[in-house]
């Protein structure tokens, strides 16, 4: 959980307008910070800049190939949090940086809003922070008004202050391992997007519990879906069978434990060798660390839950959705049609 719990944790804020570079579009830096005076406008550029992020449980922290001090972004905001002062010169540096990754075609102008919260809560934990949004999008708003005896409509283009559409959280923490980030991208599943994470604030994930729940999920499904069926004869009832019962553990667990997992998920000897070979396999590949014990997160679980797919899919005519006893339903084949049929043993319906 993240949150800003007053307006004056607000202290700094600046605002510059970031175009793309190689459409020759400009970058127009602010002479100075922004001095807030209007309470009712602090109060909705908070709930703008941290709104998107009061549910958020996964972080990211600074690095570079080389070495972390190399990473600009993470040099800016260092000089920040030690000296205040520097905050507007550091904040033109970032707007600055951002224009010189801003090459791809399809990346959109905007303005950079660069702010300072003198205390930030996250997980319980209160420290400075210092945000960077940036706003590419905007809407179309209609706006009635009295003029006179009758009422007029007319229309305005502005920035929706539900919709950040790039920010990220930099918190005063960790600092010598690369400050604990929070990001956030609406778009960042496009190609054009890849710039905000990997190319402006290049930025690797946090390794914690959430990242750790994260990895182990998709390394479990990956080998129940891809490993097993190349090993032994198994039916999609059987996988499906064998995905509820990880998603169970996750979700029921506090704790995950390689030995546990495989014991009561997999249960069979060979399966169990054959997934402890998968795992250290795993994590050379994708040169991850999945350990043998850790916490496991809720929100991740959450969020990963659509992993899980228990879906039996039949041909284009029938979503089978199974969420309970695998004994309750039987496969066979029809010889009078020439096609499989599934058999399911139920109660009572509703």
């Amino acid at each position: 959980m993240i949150h800003v719990s007053a307006l004056s944790d607000l202290a700094h804020l600046a605002i510059h307008k970031v175009g793309n570079s190689s459409q020759d579009e400009p970058l127009i830096c602010s002479q100075a910070p922004l001095e807030l005076q209007d309470e009712t406008i602090s109060q909705l550029l908070l709930h703008y800049f941290i709104q998107p992020f009061t549910n958020s449980a996964e972080y990211f922290r600074f690095f570079h190939e080389a070495e972390l001090q190399l990473n600009e972004v993470f040099q800016y905001c260092k000089r920040i949090f030690a000296d205040q002062e520097s905050f507007y010169e550091q904040s033109v540096n970032i707007a600055k940086h951002l224009y010189k990754h801003s090459t791809h075609p399809k990346i959109k102008g905007g303005e950079l809003y660069i702010a300072y919260f003198s205390k930030c809560l996250t997980d319980g934990e209160e420290a400075p922070a210092i945000g960077i949004f940036k706003s590419e999008n905007r809407d179309t708003y209609l706006k009635v008004f009295l003029s006179g005896d009758n009422y007029q409509v007319s229309s305005d283009d502005g920035i929706n202050i539900n919709k950040l559409d790039k920010g990220c959280l930099i918190f005063d923490l960790e600092g010598e391992q690369g400050y604990k980030v929070s990001v956030i991208d609406s778009i960042g599943k496009q190609n054009e997007a890849v710039y905000w994470k990997d190319a402006f604030l290049q930025v690797q994930r946090r390794e914690d519990s959430y990242h750790q729940t994260e990895t182990a999920v998709n390394m479990c499904k990956l080998f129940i879906e891809d490993k097993l069926p190349a090993e032994y004869e198994m039916s999609r009832v059987d996988q499906v069978d064998l995905l509820n019962k990880s998603a169970s553990y996750f979700k029921d667990k506090e704790q995950f434990h390689v030995d546990d997992f495989a014991q009561e998920v997999l249960g069979h000897p060979d399966a169990i060798a054959s997934f402890k070979e998968y795992r250290q396999h795993y994590q050379q590949e994708f040169r991850l660390d999945i350990p043998d014990e850790f916490d496991i997160s809720a929100p991740a679980v959450k969020k990963q839950q659509k992993v899980f797919k228990s879906v039996l899919k039949l041909d284009r005519n029938f979503h089978v959705y199974i969420h309970g006893d695998r004994d309750l339903i039987e496969r066979g084949y029809d010889e009078a049609t020439n096609m499989y049929y599934y058999k399911l043993l139920f109660e009572k319906e509703s």
